[in-house]
């Protein structure tokens, strides 16, 4: 990336997008795109196209999510699940219609099955059930991870998956 692309960094509040914003201000990359979720409501589309149309980010680094523990998990699948998607979709989708030149986006190893075998290996990917307590999360990390795939190979679009195994250590 040149030093003056213009990189937008959704979820730049939160564990992963501060640590990412962090590492770009100290690389020297200035040009940061930040937006809170009270100034920008990723599960709105019409409000998402609009932002990536007026900002024009070259860069996308996906890793605004609706998070919670095991207990919100459980107690709101749906809301993980619906909520996940919109903000997935509406980036991704804008991002593919803006031109963005790269996307990357950040899935969870909640993605993989609960009995995967260790260490867990991408083919891994899709071979049996999720763990129970985040499935709604997982599925939309999955969609996610999907559509960066497809956009991939139908579009051309340079849009890429990253599976942290472990952002505590």
């Amino acid at each position: 990336m040149k030093q003056d692309a213009r990189i937008y960094v959704a979820g730049h509040r939160g564990l992963l997008g501060s640590a990412v914003v962090r590492r770009l201000k100290k690389l020297g990359y200035e040009n940061l795109l930040l937006r809170t979720s009270n100034e920008l409501d990723l599960t709105r589309q019409a409000e998402t196209l609009a932002f990536l149309e007026a900002e024009k980010p070259d860069y996308v680094f996906l890793c605004a999510a609706k998070v919670g523990g095991i207990k919100a998990n459980i107690d709101a699948p749906a809301d993980f699940l619906l909520q996940n998607l919109q903000i997935q979709n509406h980036v991704i989708e804008g991002s593919r219609r803006r031109g963005v030149k790269k996307l990357l986006f950040v899935a969870s190893s909640c993605v993989y099955p609960k009995e995967a075998p260790q260490p867990i290996q991408e083919t891994s990917l899709l071979t049996g059930p999720f763990e129970p307590t985040n499935e709604g999360y997982a599925i939309a990390k999955v969609a996610g991870l999907r559509l960066c795939q497809y956009y991939r190979q139908q579009y051309g679009c340079d849009f890429i998956t990253a599976v942290p195994s472990n952002l505590f250590g």
